[in-house]
């Protein structure tokens, strides 16, 4: 092999192990303008939703529906849980909960209230959220 082959061959085997290693920029992608559009419009969607105590109830449950499937849930009391859930139709959500399906009507859902009629083994349980005001802090828990 003469010298400008092996150089030429060196350049080539360089310029394609640099790009090898070059790193992967990653790009910002929108989601298709229906479906931002659709979750701009849907209330339940990436808000955190704090339960209202009732007498029997720890301070402090809170739900955040994201839009990519994620239920994030969190009390004051124990650890965070992270879950998939699906909204069936307009007024039906269904979150995968321990192994279990919870299935739940939406009986109200406003900007200032959420209220799900969750279908659990035991019988149907109402629940009232409201929006989280910022900043929020756990209240202190009786001993």
């Amino acid at each position: 092999m003469d010298t400008k082959a092996a150089i030429f061959a060196l350049m080539t085997v360089w310029g394609v192990g640099t790009c090898a290693a070059a790193p992967a920029m990653a790009q910002k992608t929108e989601p298709p303008a229906e479906e931002s559009e659709a979750h701009e419009d849907n209330l339940l969607l990436n808000r955190v939703w704090v339960r209202q105590e009732g007498s029997d109830a720890l301070p402090g449950a809170m739900h955040i529906f994201l839009a990519d499937g994620t239920l994030v849930s969190d009390s004051c009391w124990e650890t965070y849980r992270l879950s998939n859930w699906q909204q069936l139709s307009d007024t039906e959500i269904a979150w995968d909960e321990d192994g279990m399906t919870i299935n739940a009507d939406i009986a109200s859902l406003t900007s200032d209230e959420l209220v799900l009629t969750l279908k659990l083994v035991g019988g149907v349980e109402e629940q009232r959220f409201a929006p989280a005001s910022v900043p929020y802090l756990c209240p202190d828990m009786q001993k």
